[in-house]
């Protein structure tokens, strides 16, 4: 029987599939190598916690692969001080490493437990340029934007016209976009002036949107 890799030798291993993918964004290696990740999932599934696969999180959500993830997050582009919109917290991951690349994260969240969660990941590893909103995610936090980036994990069914809306000028989209019961197409949109240019990423099979906050959990 093998030995189990440590964290860091599975933090290597990630870094070369990426590299290997033609992806090599050493600024993103970096803040995901200072965000222990296993951390952010159930003990149970630490040996899978930098595989490309979807983890279970409480409440029936669950956490992307971690390849994925980062393809969205550099596509994303987030720079020292920009104000960023993140719609599905999740485990509160993906909101760790914006902030770490230096973006003003606001994230948002249905379930209340994962907020609470997230939360304490967030204070335990002492970021505080991250606010986690319990809230429903469909139309964006109330009073909010404009915002230079805005990324999105639930599925939107069709170019998603409210969230436009609330990008800055020279600000970037990243979302999937596509029927809730099949694959989606992860598009970038860049907006200059009030044109936007669409570059799809990659094909995915996400949670649609869920309609308002979840009033157990």
């Amino acid at each position: 029987m093998m030995p189990k890799l440590t964290e860091r030798e599975e933090f290597a291993a990630f870094v070369l599939r990426m590299r290997g993918r033609g992806m090599n964004d050493q600024r993103l290696f970096s803040a995901i190598e200072a965000t222990p990740r296993r951390g952010f999932v159930n003990p149970v599934w630490a040996d899978i916690a930098y595989k490309n696969s979807t983890i279970p999180l409480d409440c029936g959500e669950y956490i992307e692969g971690i390849d994925d993830q980062a393809r969205m997050i550099s596509a994303l582009g987030v720079e020292e001080g920009h104000r960023v919109l993140e719609i599905g917290t999740g485990s509160g991951f993906t909101a760790c490493i914006m902030g770490k690349l230096g973006g003003r994260v606001t994230t948002i969240e249905r379930y209340k437990t994962l907020v609470e969660q997230a939360r304490q990941r967030l204070q335990a590893l002492k970021i505080d340029n991250v606010l986690v909103k319990h809230v429903d995610g469909r139309h964006g936090p109330p009073g909010g934007g404009p915002f230079d980036r805005i990324i999105v994990w639930p599925a939107f069914e069709s170019l998603p016209r409210h969230f436009v809306d609330l990008i800055a000028s020279n600000g970037v989209m990243v979302a999937p976009i596509g029927p809730g019961d099949g694959s989606q197409v992860v598009a970038r949109l860049a907006k200059t002036g009030s044109r936007f240019e669409r570059e799809d990423l990659m094909l995915v099979r996400y949670q649609p949107f869920i309609e308002g906050v979840a009033s157990v959990l």
